[in-house]
């Protein structure tokens, strides 16, 4: 990836976003002759040269002390995984790394595995920042028995939302889910640049689908740490899940998610329900394509 272009493209697209009442600043009337932001306006919020300040905006982020970094993420309004973006665009754009992040991984320890297997009463399952899912407990095979339906392995979430078409009656809000989906992808490739299979995934969601070119060119990161997730499922109908997603300590780049909902709602017993038909199905395989129970 083009790291310039990247810094470029992000810091106009949210300077572009901010008024000048937003940032506290006069408007002088509606003469303005920019959308959001003028730079000089970004390099005195900043506390930076506005020479200086083009000069990050065009692309060159290398040798930017964390204090001036600070300063853009305050004066652009940035908010944590924006920051955080930032500083991974600063890191790739220094000329010599001392040493480059090691790509998502691919698989996953057998202890891993284990621990997803003790968890039997909810959906748990291991995912890399690529969103393939390495692992998965009985219970999560099940919820995703749509997205395990393509045989490409290891499953991916990005490409079962852009590229396959039952992704739209398995997520009802999809465009949230495909919004979610293209910003944690874009906070990746910010923070791993030379993923080689990422580079490769992009590209193909790229080629494939408009809707995600659209999203990618908006350079919107997120993270997605908590919340709630609605699905439908094609055996048990409507679920509202809470979900947390952790980091291993010990094997960095996997995430673990795990899928719960209060005791007595609906949604609990059509887990209870779900449970119960995964425990009758006797393979992935079946799991993944014997929805019509």
């Amino acid at each position: 990836m083009d790291n310039r272009a990247e810094v470029r493209e992000f810091l106009a697209s949210r300077r572009a976003r901010i008024t000048p009442e937003q940032a506290g600043l006069p408007a002088y009337g509606g003469n303005r002759r920019v959308k959001g932001l003028r730079r000089e306006e970004v390099s005195m919020l900043a506390g930076v040269s506005i020479d200086y300040y083009v000069r990050l905006e065009r692309g060159n982020l290398a040798g930017a002390s964390d204090a001036v970094l600070e300063g853009l993420a305050r004066a652009l309004q940035l908010d944590d995984a924006e920051t955080t973006h930032l500083f991974d665009l600063a890191r790739a754009s220094e000329p010599a790394p001392a040493r480059k992040r090691k790509p998502a991984p691919a698989t996953v320890p057998a202890s891993v595995q284990l621990v997803l297997d003790a968890v039997t009463d909810a959906p748990a399952w291991v995912r890399n920042a690529r969103h393939d899912m390495l692992a998965a407990n009985r219970m999560a095979r099940a919820l995703y028995a749509p997205l395990l339906a393509d045989p490409r392995r290891p499953a991916n979430n990005a490409r079962f939302i852009y590229l396959d078409q039952a992704s739209h009656d398995f997520f009802p809000d999809w465009q949230r889910a495909a919004d979610d989906i293209a910003a944690m992808l874009r906070s990746e490739a910010g923070r791993n640049p030379h993923d080689k299979l990422l580079i490769e995934l992009i590209g193909e969601l790229s080629t494939r689908s408009e809707d995600f070119r659209t999203r990618w060119a908006a350079h919107d990161v997120r993270f997605h740490r908590t919340g709630l997730k609605k699905l439908h499922h094609p055996v048990v109908g409507d679920l509202e899940l809470t979900f947390e997603a952790m980091e291993f300590p010990a094997h960095p780049g996997l995430t673990l998610l795990v899928y719960v909902a209060p005791a007595g709602t609906p949604t609990a017993d059509s887990l209870k329900l779900l449970a119960s038909w995964a425990a009758t199905t006797a393979s992935t395989d079946e799991l993944a394509t014997n929805t019509d129970h």
